[in-house]
């Protein structure tokens, strides 16, 4: 077994999910949840297929966001994987909804920071191991730092 580190290619820092699914039709269930989050979200997905022709499959309403999805589903090319890249939304509006379809199995991260897929490469294939999302922690919150989290929910709206 060979570990490898894929960088996620994200360069405005968009909303990622990215998780593990196991059935060709992923990709139409996950398309669907995620139009109907809200009209305003824009999404592309890509899911690697892992047996068959095992092609990248991928959906969206943001052929941009589409082709960004694609080109990270070909470099991960972990079988049954998927990412979901987000505009206009936030993982937070539809991560129960991701989870809810019968398809997905785990979720491994859904971030915004810069990210780093393990991947073990066997003879058989490629599988996620984990991921490294962001970087490690400087220090703990102080009272100003408590104050300042709170007042950026309140900013995106999360909080009253």
């Amino acid at each position: 077994m060979e570990l490898q580190t894929v960088r996620i290619e994200n360069p405005d820092e968009l909303n990622l999910i990215l998780g593990q699914a196991h059935f060709i039709k992923t990709v139409e269930d996950l398309h669907e949840t995620l139009a109907q989050a809200s009209s305003a979200l824009r999404f592309g997905l890509a899911f690697c297929e892992s047996s068959g022709p095992r092609l990248v499959r991928s959906s969206g309403n943001d052929d941009a966001l589409r082709d960004l999805a694609v080109r990270n589903a070909l470099a991960i090319g972990a079988g049954h994987s998927f990412i979901v890249f987000l505009r206009d939304g936030f993982p937070v509006s539809v991560l129960n909804g991701i989870k809810l379809v019968p398809e997905v199995c785990r979720i491994f991260c859904a971030t915004a920071n810069p990210l780093e897929v393990l991947v073990a490469e066997t003879e058989q294939g490629r599988g996620i191991v984990g991921v490294v999302d962001g970087g490690s922690p400087l220090g703990v919150e102080t009272e100003s730092d408590v104050a300042e989290r709170k007042a950026l929910l309140r900013r995106f709206g999360y909080k009253l």
